[in-house]
């Protein structure tokens, strides 16, 4: 079964009774074969799970001692039948004369090794090193253990032969607290996956920490951190357990149980193999810190493995975001708007201090990414103290005007306090045109005058309004203008940019631009965001009525009522998918095949089909791939978020080179 890279994960809290390691050890069971329903691939318990961990001084009898190897010999039998991924179950183990915390790792009848606790806390409530000894002090590699040898010691590796990506380190509880993690060396050992056996109990603000840390340690060990925590079968004679489970995947939080909750737990997600080793690679400083200093790495031992993948139902155990620029949750956005909305202000007026003040030029039509590009001057003009009379903005309606986006640019000047110069510069196209010799849409211009073409323009049937030379003219002309009027801010956006949206030496160039990194669907969302936060009365109205308006160009002749008829979405393909396909593309490096798989997992404004859904990857792939020269030369911007296309910061890429890989591979996936 195709897994597209990933590895489904559980983290187990399941019913227990202190001490009773039989009934423990069947409940394991239970929730092995629940986990096998659901084609999990890799089971973490918590802590002491087949004894309890609040069994305090019992762990020092014997009888319990054998209980507890019994229990996990039983799990390892039975386990085989029920369950054919890895499970990770904590356990007292005795061994020639010590006691240890200790995690022990099966798969297919076997115990494959035992990782012992690192750090034993014995402080507050904690007790650990009264009842156990520090795994340093184990001077054996090897224990027998339900009638198995078995690799024993905090330097052993799980790899997996059968699935790229997929090697599991395993720490607990407390280890996770310290300044150095057993899991910071496992992962520079290429450790990708780690499991955390815990009992960690509840106390006001604790869950938070919890959180963070688990959180903060998938990022900077960029893996994924599979953390399992008794609940409330443990003893509360002085302490309590929620039953605290999460998965975490380089610095996200992917799923987390309700804590305080009756009954067993089972939390199901997918961790991402292909994002782990793709970042990894990236970041070229992940692996230096084995040059820094003596860690001993070169002690660890690989036990590897062969994993089954089985039919999953569902295919997917994990959201997948329609629109991953912008959060979902109305307050991260917000926080996210406004840091976006600071950081162009802050880098604009850094730009234009170091230049002196100048005049600034912007043109102004009515769409969405001029009026963000505006609202960033007028706000960098209120924060350097600068009269907003010294923005010069240029409204330049064309042959493909509309009605409505020409006074959408004069009410929001007039509503912003600033000067807004209309120039009509379809004379200026028409002369380039003459002296191209240049008869667009077919039409001859020696006898036309400006109202004549534009009359015939009108009357130009549907399937002859293709004209790229007419396009680029109006462009042109617009930026010469723009040019002679001031310093030239930059309107594009991010989206753009990926598909050569954008005509060169025209709107491709200006002289600073805000928008440079900034995808589409983000930037409605923010002009949106700046209509109800940083603006009110008639700019507000105006601002909510550009958000309302089609994305066009208008470059193309309008309609006979003078309605926009040039749509981009139409040829460039729907703008949500199009950020869909440069973010899993840019930011992961994700292949053809997986970006559908995760289309057709994600819930879009409108349904689309398969066929649409490769129709339109093949068409962001060639723009991405015959465009890079426009990427190469782009003027200054700031960088806002995890995907850029800027030639000297986040992507370096050969002006010629094939899509062909690509192409095929969404061929294949036909």
């Amino acid at each position: 079964m195709k897994t597209h890279g990933f590895l489904r994960v559980a983290a187990a809290s399941p019913e227990l009774r202190v001490a009773d390691c039989p009934f423990n050890a069947d409940r394991t069971l239970a929730l092995m074969a629940r986990a096998e329903g659901q084609g999990v691939n890799l089971l973490v318990f918590p802590e002491c799970g087949l004894t309890g961990y609040t069994c305090h001084d019992l762990f020092h009898l014997a009888s319990l001692q054998r209980a507890a190897e019994e229990a996990l010999a039983k799990v390892v039998e039975k386990g085989a039948t029920v369950f054919r991924g890895v499970a990770v179950v904590g356990l007292p183990l005795a061994i020639e004369g010590q006691l240890f915390n200790c995690a022990a790792v099966i798969h297919a009848g076997k115990v494959l090794g035992i990782v012992p606790k690192t750090y034993l806390p014995n402080y507050k409530e904690f007790y650990d090193a009264r009842y156990f000894c520090p795994a340093d002090n184990a001077n054996f590699s090897a224990a027998s253990c339900a009638g198995q040898s078995v690799p024993f010691g905090t330097n052993l590796l799980f790899d997996c032969r059968t699935m790229n990506g997929f090697t599991l380190g395993v720490e607990i509880c407390e280890d996770l607290w310290m300044p150095v993690a057993p899991s910071a060396l496992q992962a520079l050992m290429g450790a990708t996956v780690f499991a955390n056996l815990s009992a960690s109990n509840e106390v006001i603000g604790k869950a938070g920490y919890r959180r963070q840390l688990v959180s903060s340690q998938s990022a900077r060990c960029i893996s994924g951190y599979v953390y399992a925590c008794c609940g409330e079968g443990e003893s509360t004679t002085d302490i309590v357990f929620g039953g605290h489970c999460m998965v975490a995947e380089n610095g996200v939080i992917l799923a987390e149980s309700e804590r305080f909750r009756h009954g067993q737990q089972l939390l199901v997600t997918d961790l991402d193999l292909d994002r782990l080793l793709h970042d990894r690679i990236q970041t070229n400083t992940f692996h230096d810190a084995n040059r820094v200093a003596d860690l001993g790495l070169g002690k660890y031992r690989t036990l590897s493995f062969d994993l089954e993948v089985t039919a999953r139902e569902p295919k997917l155990v994990r959201a997948v975001d329609a629109r991953p620029f912008i959060p979902s949750d109305p307050a991260t956005l917000d926080d996210r708007c406004r840091d976006i909305f600071q950081t162009q202000v802050a880098a604009l007026g850094r730009r234009l201090s170091h230049v002196g003040l100048p005049t600034v030029s912007i043109g102004v039509s009515g769409g969405l990414d001029s009026t963000l590009a505006l609202l960033v001057v007028c706000k960098t003009m209120d924060e350097l103290g600068v009269p907003r009379e010294g923005v010069h903005a240029l409204t330049m309606p064309g042959f493909g005007t509309s009605a409505g986006t020409r006074t959408n640019a004069h009410d929001l000047a007039r509503a912003l306090n600033i000067q807004l110069r209309e120039i009509d510069i379809r004379s200026m196209c028409l002369e380039q045109m003459r002296a191209l010799g240049h008869a667009p849409f077919g039409i001859r211009l020696e006898n036309e005058t400006v109202a004549s073409l534009s009359e015939r323009l009108l009357r130009l049937a549907p399937d002859n309004r293709s004209d790229l030379t007419f396009e680029n003219v109006q462009a042109r002309v617009r930026t010469a203008l723009l040019m002679n009027a001031g310093f030239v801010i930059g309107t594009g956006d991010l989206s753009e940019l990926a598909l050569g949206w954008c005509t060169y030496n025209a709107d491709h160039m200006s002289m600073y631009n805000p928008n440079v990194s900034i995808p589409k669907t983000l930037v409605k969302f923010l002009v949106e965001w700046a209509a109800h936060n940083e603006f009110d009365g008639p700019a507000r109205d105006t601002l909510l009525e550009i958000v309302k308006t089609p994305i066009s160009p208008e470059l193309l002749p309008t309609t006979a009522s003078g309605e926009i008829a040039q749509s981009t979405e139409s040829t460039v393909g729907p703008y949500e998918l199009v950020d869909f396909f440069l973010y899993h593309f840019l930011r992961f490096g994700a292949e053809p095949e997986k970006i559908l798989f995760l289309a057709g997992h994600a819930k879009f404004s409108r349904e689309y089909t398969a066929d649409t859904l490769r129709h339109w990857l093949r068409v962001f792939l060639r723009r991405f791939f015959a465009n890079q020269f426009k990427r190469s030369c782009l003027p200054d911007g700031p960088k806002v978020g995890s995907v850029s296309v800027s030639p000297r910061g986040d992507w370096r890429m050969p002006s010629d080179a094939a899509a062909r890989v690509w192409l095929d591979a969404v061929e294949r996936s036909e």
